[in-house]
């Protein structure tokens, strides 16, 4: 009884970690997803850790694929995926490179650290990413990593990113954005990458996805609206809040998609995926 209890309260608080967003980063997610599913493989265990983060593709695809595959076969997935992921990145990057990004994504953490790592020269630009700050993870880790980073309030977007007028200069080079949802049309990622890609796209910077491709579906994913005490706690009764989390960012603003099947058009990920 005693280590059906200790079970049961390690289930409910990933599952209380996953809702709360103290784990970030769909792979993070998913890893967590199923290691509690595999504490009480059900159905409704299943429906329980799904709902507790709609928006996250990876962790429902993981958990579907858990009843057909071992353990073993399903946790190797991330670090194979990755390692492909970090070689494609490796090539894209060039010496000198001012790389912008947002939010976190431990796809593209994972890779720039691989590049350091192997040698490359590259600065990075990001954002807070309010209102829970998850750019400034990012920010630690690649720092930590001796990547030089230099942190923009979210509202400063187009500064990291647009030309200088006067010297003709592109501050950015390249984006680098991670994704919780690849459809179709596009992908769906923390809000604000809307607008990095108009950004980008207007300046003919390259606009890199970069994602596993177990974060695909066909199913339609809904925008999650985070509480609005995140964003101002204890606001008068008469001022509305808004806080979108996440925003659909259409296929022709990306110039690439980057997963462990190399780097491709976004047009022929799909077909890859769905062959």
């Amino acid at each position: 009884m005693a280590n059906s209890a200790k079970k049961e309260k390690l289930f409910d608080k990933i599952l209380r970690d996953i809702e709360e967003v103290k784990i970030q980063g769909a792979r993070n997610i998913a890893k967590a997803a199923l290691k509690a599913y595999l504490i009480f493989p059900s159905k409704d265990s299943r429906e329980r850790l799904v709902s507790a983060r709609p928006t996250e593709p990876m962790l429902q695809n993981i958990l579907d694929k858990a009843p057909k595959f071992s353990n073993k076969k399903l946790f190797a997935h991330f670090d194979i995926a990755q390692g492909r992921i970090n070689n494609s990145v490796f090539k894209i990057i060039k010496n000198g490179d001012k790389i912008f990004t947002h939010c976190h994504s431990t796809n593209v953490v994972n890779s720039l650290i691989f590049s350091k790592k192997k040698g490359k020269r590259f600065q990075i630009y990001n954002t807070e990413t309010r209102p829970l700050f998850q750019g400034r993870k990012t920010s630690k880790e690649l720092s930590k990593a001796g990547i030089r980073v230099t942190q923009f309030v979210d509202s400063a977007f187009a500064t990291a990113i647009e030309k200088d007028s006067k010297n003709d200069k592109i501050f950015a080079n390249k984006v680098f954005i991670g994704a919780d949802a690849l459809l179709k049309e596009g992908i769906i990622n923390k809000i604000g990458s809307k607008i990095i890609a108009e950004l980008a796209f207007y300046h003919k910077i390259p606009f890199y996805v970069v994602a596993d491709s177990w974060k695909y579906t066909n199913k339609k994913i809904p925008i999650e609206q985070r509480k609005i005490n995140e964003v101002w706690n204890k606001a008068p009764k008469n001022i509305k809040i808004k806080n979108p989390a996440f925003e659909f960012v259409p296929k022709k603003y990306i110039t690439k998609i980057i997963s462990e099947y190399g780097t491709l058009s976004y047009s022929d990920f799909v077909k890859k995926i769905k062959k």
